[in-house]
């Protein structure tokens, strides 16, 4: 027997004992079944299913719909982007005037002490005032510093022009009656060789 005829009965055999083999394994249900699977196609049973047709108009009602929420990029670090500016706030930033700012103006000087009388000198007819501070009685005369902060410039009848001393501003402190203990209190301290006439 030729080489080329042993070749080709070895392929027969080999051929064989496969389709013994794969025959075997069939008979035996070890494998898939393709008569099983035309059985349980057979006894398929659809859903009972009154509309079974979409509900396109759910869906075109969704693609009107739009967000109103932030939109904001999640992979980017760092806080939200500020919410839109309205066409107010727009108007206003355009018109932004941009530069040194003027500073406001300084609140008006206020002497912290009230103004309730004043006496002449008899000897030069200067006059000195008093402040009432708290339950102290200040005796201050023209030109003088009190309270650390305050120069009295000049005495009036019903009044005093104070000057604050770090700004160099001026105000007219009015007289105003003491309280009845404090006036009292007042008289007694004040009372002495060197007031005049009395308050007027």
């Amino acid at each position: 027997m030729s080489k080329r005829t042993q070749t080709y009965v070895l392929g027969v055999l080999l051929a064989l004992l496969v389709y013994l083999v794969y025959s075997y394994a069939f008979s035996n249900n070890s494998g898939p079944s393709l008569a099983g699977a035309f059985v349980s196609d057979a006894k398929f049973q659809p859903i009972n299913v009154d509309e079974p047709h979409l509900r396109i108009y759910l869906l075109e009602n969704l693609k009107k719909d739009d967000y109103s929420g932030g939109h904001r990029n999640i992979f980017a670090f760092g806080p939200p982007e500020p919410p839109p500016m309205s066409k107010l706030e727009k108007e206003r930033a355009e018109h932004k005037t941009y530069g040194p700012q003027v500073a406001p103006p300084p609140p008006p000087v206020s002497v912290p002490a009230t103004l309730f009388g004043f006496a002449s000198m008899p000897r030069n007819g200067k006059r000195v005032a008093f402040f009432l501070d708290g339950e102290d009685v200040l005796v201050v005369n023209e030109g003088a510093v009190f309270l650390n902060r305050f120069r009295l410039d000049k005495i009036g009848n019903d009044s005093a022009d104070v000057e604050e001393i770090s700004s160099q501003r001026h105000v007219t402190v009015q007289m105003t009656a003491p309280a009845a203990g404090a006036g009292a209190a007042a008289g007694n301290d004040n009372a002495g060789p060197n007031q005049g006439p009395g308050n007027q």
